[in-house]
């Protein structure tokens, strides 16, 4: 194992720091994702009621890697049948869209649930003093929302994380694709992947710890 750090240490460190990059990337669209279809899932208007839960459930009864080679090899296909004959995707692009469709799914429930947390008094009191119904969910229930969400958000944070492996599959340089590859090159499998899975271990257990440490401060201000 020594060994084995000694001369693809800087490769895993360089794998490690592409798969939080793609982590983050996806997270930061998956928020965009789950923040409107939450919105479409608990307004009043029905067709969009039926759109965000076409999405959530469309989505959620797909498995990531079948998303991940629909988008990577089946997307520019289509568009290259169309006539765009130099469409491509990279990796990154794929794995990013891919894992911002799956998070986000899973995210418009988190934020849909932690708006319906906060009291309906909430928005009936701000609907009365003249603030619409777009303000009255910004400044108002949102913000009380956030508070009851930031656990769950950082969890599915983690949940990512450890989903980014899948994108291995799509050639994505990330730490198990770089375990696989090191693995090949020095037919050291038990140490490779020992390795790989001490540093998945640490992130995630300290992400969890930071999880912990939010959650209690947010009871505590309640």
């Amino acid at each position: 194992m020594i060994t084995i750090i000694q001369t693809y240490g800087s490769m895993l460190l360089q794998a490690l720091g592409k798969t939080l990059l793609l982590t983050l990337l996806s997270l930061v669209f998956a928020m965009i994702i789950g923040l409107v279809f939450s919105l479409m899932n608990v307004g009043k208007n029905r067709f969009f009621n039926f759109i965000g839960t076409a999405y959530v459930d469309g989505v959620r009864g797909v498995p990531l890697i079948v998303l991940a080679y629909f988008i990577y090899f089946g997307v520019p296909t289509g568009i290259k049948m169309m006539g765009i004959q130099d469409f491509r995707l990279t990796a990154l692009q794929a794995g990013t869209i891919a894992l911002a469709m799956n998070c986000g799914a899973y995210m418009a429930e988190i934020i849909r649930a932690g708006i319906e947390s906060v009291d309906k008094g909430q928005m009936e009191a701000s609907r009365s003093l003249g603030l619409n119904y777009a303000k009255s969910m910004r400044l108002v229930v949102l913000p009380q929302a956030v508070r009851t969400m930031i656990p769950s958000i950082i969890n599915q944070f983690i949940i990512t994380l450890k989903d980014t492996s899948i994108l291995s599959v799509i050639g994505f340089p990330e730490l198990t694709n770089m375990g696989k590859t090191i693995s090949g090159n020095t037919f050291k499998s038990l140490e490779t992947w020992a390795i790989v899975g001490i540093m998945y271990m640490v992130v995630i257990i300290t992400l969890s710890k930071v999880a912990k440490r939010v959650e209690r401060r947010v009871n505590r201000g309640r």
